[in-house]
Parts: C-alpha cells; sequence; structure tokens
C-alpha cells in the first residue's frame, strides 16, 4: 500500500492538536480526476469510511479508498518544510509524468479513473 514516513504522522498528529480534531480524524489521501497531467493528489482531514484502507502511524491514521489504492500502490507520503515546497508530497512509482507543481500527474498504465484528456 502507501509509505508513511515519520515526518509525515508528526505533522498529522500536529494538524489534529492545533485544530482540536477528535480522535477518530485522520488524513485522506486520494486520487481525483483533474490538474494538468490529468489526474490530481487531494489530501483533506476526514474520518473512516466503508472501504478504506488505513494505515497507522505513530498513533494517527491515513485513509485511502479503494479507487485511490490502486494508484497509490507503492507511493510514499512525506512531510517536508523549507522556502519552497512546504507541504505533503507524495513520491509515486506508478507516475510516468507529473506536473511541475507536483499535485497531479499521469498514470503509468491503465487504471480504473481516466484521465480528462
Amino acid at each position: 500500500m502507501i509509505n508513511v514516513t515519520q515526518n509525515a504522522a508528526q505533522e498529522l498528529r500536529n494538524l489534529l492538536e492545533a485544530q482540536k480534531q477528535d480522535a477518530a480524524k485522520g488524513l485522506r489521501v486520494q486520487i481525483t480526476k483533474g490538474g494538468c497531467s490529468g489526474l490530481n493528489y487531494e489530501m483533506t482531514l476526514d474520518e473512516k469510511k466503508g472501504g478504506d484502507q488505513v494505515i497507522e502511524r505513530d498513533g494517527v491514521q491515513f485513509f485511502v479508498d479503494s479507487e485511490s489504492a490502486e494508484y497509490l500502490r507503492g507511493a510514499t507520503l512525506d512531510f517536508r518544510g523549507g522556502l519552497t515546497g512546504t507541504g505533503f508530497q507524495i513520491t509515486n512509482p506508478n507516475a510516468s509524468r507529473t506536473c511541475g507543481c507536483g499535485t497531479s500527474f499521469e498514470a503509468a498504465k491503465e487504471s480504473p479513473v481516466r484521465s480528462g484528456h
């Protein structure tokens, strides 16, 4: 499934504590149609839904729906800080091409979600 770094888990914990979110909340990582490369990464604070795969790391949870899981298999979710590129970032071996901003990609092989090209 998706690999989650210690930095990503710590940042999610910080977000949940800062926003006083309830313990059932986690970070939903999903793929949607859109972006300049056809598929877009989206991340939101959410609760577990039926059919979600749950990745638990250092006491926090990350949720991935079954459709997005196909695109994220083997990917790594990290959090990077700094002057440029601060935020959650995904390194995805299933992407054949990514856009310059890193928030959208084109799938390397045929998958269930079709791009809007």
